[in-house]
């Protein structure tokens, strides 16, 4: 009965085959360690030995957005509360040494402590469906501009009637053109192996553009039903949504203000002030993606919309520099768009409604 009144708590070193899960009791006492595998059976067992040491109130998780988040999505599928632990920095492990058992007890003293309080993301809904197609698609545009610049370099160390043939033509004529090329003799002729790289890398370079599209018409759809009211916001398209989406996650209530999420994104500015100085410099951390996604947004307004061209030139008049006006600006897009993510359908349709 003592066992079971007890209140303990977890904490779970993750790797790519088996986890380390350690508990500890409500004062920090190290109770007990043990490995398990990263499978349905391995996860359903470290459940069971947790509880059996007492109340589990909460079981700390490092990487939760990789190689925990399988493990992640269960634990919170049977009720547990989980949090979010980052790694132990290098002073930290420089003074306690580095084992499975150190950092699964060091996860469960964060988690404790209140150190480490993060939500994980669910990853259990629309918005992870979004996130793979990206990932997806990111790469085919990676591997696109590859095969176009690679294309281009050996055009330009080609043999001189092959340059001069293809040097003249627009993207579009040159790999149309590069494509139908037929090596006609020997691949050891230096213009002919580099008609034949020349062929593949503009077939590739097309494939590639046809996945594209493809992705793009696979997007649109679910990005629209997903979240409407952002995409109605100025400057807002299906990628940018897309990245933004992807940033807060299934559950975008996990963020407990639009300062949380404006953290996030790395727009939230740091204070740098010391003595007689008061200043606030740039943030240099967050989702660095998500702050690509707001800058673009800034810029197609300060195309496009008069009212932040104006906002804009307030603010160089109070003395801020151009960077500094601009960084208030993806600051004020953070908040608008902060609560279009909270209101968005795939949010709302699961919250109570009040009687």
């Amino acid at each position: 009965m003592a066992t079971k009144a007890r209140k303990v708590t977890g904490g779970v070193d993750t790797h790519g085959q088996t986890h380390h899960a350690a508990v500890i009791d409500a004062l920090g006492r190290q109770l007990a360690d043990r490995q398990f595998p990263t499978t349905p059976r391995g996860y359903r067992a470290l459940l069971s030995w947790l509880v059996n040491f007492g109340q589990l109130e909460r079981v700390g998780v490092e990487g939760t957005g990789a190689y925990g988040a399988a493990l992640s999505r269960y634990l919170r599928s049977e009720g547990i509360d989980v949090v979010e632990v980052d790694r132990p920095d290098r002073k930290t492990r420089r003074t306690r040494g580095k084992s499975d058992p150190v950092d699964a007890y060091a996860a469960a003293l964060a988690a404790l402590s209140g150190r480490a309080a993060g939500i994980p993301k669910s990853r259990d809904g629309q918005v992870e469906a979004i996130r793979a197609l990206r990932v997806t698609r990111r790469s085919a545009v990676k591997a696109r501009t590859q095969a176009i610049n690679q294309l281009l370099a050996l055009i330009l160390t080609a043999p001189a009637e092959l340059r001069q043939q293809l040097r003249d033509l627009s993207t579009g004529r040159l790999l149309d053109t590069c494509a139908r090329m037929c090596p006609t003799g020997d691949l050891a002729d230096p213009v002919q192996a580099t008609k034949a790289a020349l062929r593949r890398l503009a077939r590739r370079h097309q494939q590639l553009s046809e996945e594209i599209r493809e992705l793009d018409a696979e997007l649109a759809p679910l990005v629209t039903a997903t979240a409407p009211d952002l995409l109605a916001l100025p400057g807002v398209g299906i990628h940018v949504a897309g990245q933004l989406l992807t940033t807060a996650g299934d559950n975008p209530d996990r963020l407990h203000s639009e300062a949380a999420f404006a953290h996030l994104c790395g727009v939230a500015p740091i204070p740098a002030s010391s003595g007689r100085t008061n200043r606030h410099r740039l943030n240099r951390g967050g989702d660095r993606a998500a702050n690509t996604a707001l800058h673009t947004i800034a810029l197609s307004r300060l195309r496009w919309d008069p009212r932040t061209r104006t906002y804009l030139a307030r603010r160089r008049q109070e003395g801020l520099t151009k960077p500094e006006a601009m960084r208030c600006l993806k600051r004020y897009i953070a908040r608008e768009v902060y609560r279009k993510l909270i209101n968005a359908p795939h949010h709302t349709k699961d919250k109570p409604t009040a009687a």
